[in-house]
């Protein structure tokens, strides 16, 4: 065999996502905002400049793929590790290489960090003095929040640059560059919805989709011509997974700070989906029905006073029958609560009353309002002049409850919305016959 056949045989056997992963900057789609010869970065690197980079993007948006392109694009010698299986001591012996290279031969070292977001303050700390002094370049991927996972000094000394995830036009682009290495049309072998909904079902990450089609093409290799898989048959084959969703990631608050603000902001549509996007991806109902009961005392309040009885009756509903029932209930009390009319009155009283404690401290009671349970406490004076409101026909009278330095301060301002109007009506009534 010469070295021609070789290398074609080497190239057939390797994994689809390797043969089709773009070689330069310029090959990398999906990116161009960031990457592309209009961008700043994207014209700092091809002029030759490349400064430490935190990349940050969904799974399968192409930041190993950049970072791969950058090693040949750059005269510089690279170095791959993943955060998961290099210790402290890993990283000194590399930051020493690199800052050995730098001064005998003038040349760049490049450390690119896979899941940088895994390492610890103390595996952070030792790379710290290797990026700062030019030792190492540093390129760090990462699918969480950057400022989240990593410390504030080896963050400063890095651009963090975001990777989106891949339109449906950029997956388009896969499909047609793996039907040129095949050498067979998509369509050959799927119906026009499996098509659709294997680019849907791959949301995004063009790992998740390559792997698809080379699940595909090799089932579909010794089949009739005939044979198009549908929608049902395609997803056995594939064994389609929930959505991507992690209950340590920035997904799961990015979920629920969606699902919280979209019932506050009564739009029960949003809500209902951010529901149904997290039950997908596996996350605890019980979870989701503690956040609610929260958010109706939180924002909706005397607005609605049923509300913190059916969101505490969901969350008891939810722990007696569990999924998937309790999620027919875990939408009932959703759309019930984006539905009720909101108030955060109550939640703001509190605050605004314990900044005046934060304030005044420990203000003394009013000597009527005091136990006067003994002898001594009655001798002292204390509940003498106190007024018992059902004694009076209305059930109340007029008396002063705050201690005296604070006598007129005002905490719960009831809105005109829902419910609470009746309060704010019966309030407005009772200080109008002082």
């Amino acid at each position: 065999m010469d070295l021609f056949s070789s290398s074609q045989a080497a190239v057939s056997s390797s994994p689809l996502s390797e043969v089709l992963r773009p070689k330069n900057l310029d090959e990398i789609f999906g990116q161009e905002k960031t990457l592309g010869t209009q961008s700043k970065l994207g014209q700092m690197l091809r002029k030759g400049y490349l400064p430490s980079l935190i990349i940050w993007g969904p799974p399968g948006t192409g930041k190993t793929t950049f970072a791969l392109a950058l090693s040949q694009h750059f005269n510089a010698h690279f170095v791959n590790i993943n955060a998961v299986d290099s210790g402290a001591k890993t990283l000194r012996e590399i930051g020493e290489a690199g800052r050995e290279r730098r001064l005998q031969y003038q040349q760049k070292t490049v450390l690119f960090v896979d899941e940088i977001h895994r390492f610890n303050k103390a595996q952070q700390d030792v790379l710290l003095p290797f990026v700062e002094k030019g030792d190492v370049v540093l390129i760090g991927a990462t699918t969480e929040n950057p400022s989240y996972e990593l410390n504030r000094a080896l963050l400063s000394r890095c651009r963090v640059v975001i990777f989106e995830r891949l339109s449906e036009h950029d997956l388009n682009k896969i499909i047609a560059r793996a039907e040129a290495h095949y050498k067979k049309s998509v369509t050959e072998m799927l119906t026009a919805e499996a098509i659709q909904n294997l680019i849907e079902f791959s949301d995004g990450d063009a790992r998740r989709l390559i792997n698809s089609l080379e699940i595909i093409y090799n089932y579909m290799r010794d089949e009739s011509p005939e044979l198009r898989l549908d929608v049902n048959e395609m997803r056995e084959l594939l064994q389609q997974n929930p959505i991507g969703y992690d209950k340590n990631s920035e997904m799961h608050y990015d979920l629920i700070s969606a699902f919280i603000k979209s019932v506050r902001g009564s739009d029960p549509d949003a809500a209902v989906y951010y529901l149904a996007r997290m039950l997908d991806g596996g996350e605890d109902p019980i979870f989701i029905a503690r956040r609610l009961i929260i958010l109706a005392s939180e924002d909706i309040g005397n607005a609605d006073p049923r509300g913190i009885s059916v969101a505490v009756s969901g969350l008891q509903a939810v722990e007696a029958i569990g999924l998937p029932e309790g999620a027919i209930t875990l939408a009932q009390v959703t759309t019930y609560l984006a539905s009720c009319p909101k108030s955060n009155a109550s939640y703001m009283s509190l605050n605004k009353a314990k900044a005046l404690v934060e304030e005044t401290r420990t203000l003394p009671v009013p000597l009527h309002l005091r136990s006067a349970k003994t002898a001594l406490a009655k001798d002292l004076g204390y509940g003498r002049d106190y007024k018992y409101p059902h004694d009076y026909p209305t059930g109340w009278t007029a008396q002063n409850y705050l201690p005296e330095e604070i006598k007129d301060s005002v905490f719960y301002e009831p809105t005109q919305r829902g419910f609470e109007k009746n309060i704010r009506d019966y309030l407005n009534w009772m200080k109008g016959q002082k």
